[in-house]
């Protein structure tokens, strides 16, 4: 009897002291949308150590779920479906997590290589990249994302298209029709030697179990008709990796630009029909025969163009299969819901370029010691998703569930 009283009651000091570590408490409201998958944001108190597990709560049971956490922030994954107006509750805990870190970030060869496990994700390139050979030096660039992979390994982006294009760099977006202390200037078409971005010098890796990531600094070079340089613009890049969800058909990434002007002067990003945003050239595979557009607002290749969209899902057939990828602008963003640039059908050959191009309408005055921000989320996907699955992806990435937190 003595033997089973000291077991109880050991019984009771442990279950005591490991409710004594929890930190804080996680109430995760779905509000008036039906969510599925959705990533999850919300501060870390302040007595929270370092590290820390997460434990989802549902009756007597704990289930450990994967958590990240980095600047004050706390990420996870609310994982399947959760019906509108319900709730989900969650456990933070002192302690070392039971889950593996399987997003990583590495440096390799001049680039930053994001994966999950063993499959590459997307890869930023902070080394310069030069052009084929017989081509204008002027094209050789860095700052730029290629290649991005769908989950099946197609790459979805192109780099240094053809003769006519070899300025279209994956995933980019420099400013075309601006004025800087009294010139035009254009950072877009580097052909026309007026101005380019270049990766500035600053560069930080993020690898964790629900994200991995980069943060890099680049500059909007003008080149000046003395032939000097001045610097019109610094940015940052935050770009955040999830993993894969639906059996590793589907991913999700967040795309954040930062920026303010680098002179005293500002600079006004001026209305024009493409640039800026976020500037895409898919892969060659995509055609106006083998590939299609869809907008939120039910707009295809042959009319998205200087149209606005919520989203813009462009899929298509590769020789490794059917893929895709659905770009979805934050509500916050300038102008926005932003307007398109989309390539007409007959544009070299069918190939696509999409840029969402927030200054198509309206002109941009950026001031000087202001900071400005676009934000994008991206879905990568194999085969093919619904309209109806894109417009809730965009609805969770505008309106995210509700988390109240609890000591």
């Amino acid at each position: 009897m003595k033997k089973i009283h000291l077991l109880s009651l050991l019984s009771v000091l442990i279950y005591s002291g490991a409710h004594a570590q929890v930190i804080a408490r996680f109430t995760v409201k779905a509000g008036k949308l039906n969510r599925y998958n959705s990533v999850i944001y919300t501060s870390v108190p302040a007595s929270a150590g370092i590290p820390v597990t997460l434990e989802e709560v549902t009756g007597n049971k704990r289930i450990p779920v994967a958590v990240t956490e980095r600047a004050g922030q706390l990420c996870w994954i609310m994982e399947g479906n959760t019906a509108a107006g319900t709730e989900r509750k969650y456990e933070l805990r002192k302690g070392v997590s039971a889950t593996d870190t399987v997003m990583t970030a590495r440096r390799v060869n001049g680039h930053v290589l994001l994966a999950q496990g063993g499959q590459p994700v997307l890869q930023y390139n902070f080394e310069t990249v030069h052009a084929p050979a017989g081509a204008d030096t002027v094209y050789n660039r860095n700052a730029f994302i290629h290649p991005l992979w769908a989950p099946n390994g197609v790459v979805l982006t192109n780099i240094f298209p053809n003769a006519g294009h070899r300025h279209h760099m994956g995933i980019w977006n420099p400013w075309t029709h601006t004025l800087f202390e009294g010139r035009e200037t254009d950072f877009w078409n580097v052909q026309k030697k007026e101005g380019k971005v270049r990766f500035a010098g600053h560069l930080e890796t993020f690898s964790g179990n629900v994200w991995c990531g980069f943060s890099a600094s680049q500059d909007h070079i003008a080149l000046l008709k003395d032939g000097t340089e001045k610097t019109a613009i610094h940015e940052t890049w935050l770009v955040q990796a999830y993993p894969a969800t639906n059996n590793g058909a589907r991913r999700l990434w967040d795309f954040t630009s930062s920026f303010t002007p680098a002179t005293p002067t500002g600079i006004t990003l001026l209305q024009y029909r493409y640039g800026g945003g976020f500037g895409l050239r898919t892969t060659a595979d995509f055609t106006d025969k083998t590939s299609q557009v869809l907008t939120s607002e039910g707009k295809t290749r042959r009319d998205a163009d200087s149209t606005r969209a919520r989203w813009v899902k462009i899929s298509g057939a590769t020789p490794k299969g059917n893929a895709g990828m659905l770009i979805m602008n934050y509500p916050d963003n300038f102008d926005s819901p932003e307007p398109l640039r989309v390539w007409p059908e007959n544009a070299e050959g069918g190939e696509l370029m999409f840029n969402y191009t927030p200054t198509r309408m309206k002109p941009w005055q950026l001031y000087p010691d202001a900071r400005y921000q676009l934000k994008y989320r991206v879905m990568v996907f194999n085969n093919d998703i619904t309209a109806e699955e894109a417009e809730a992806a965009w609805q969770d990435y505008a309106y995210p569930p509700e988390v109240v937190v609890m000591p």
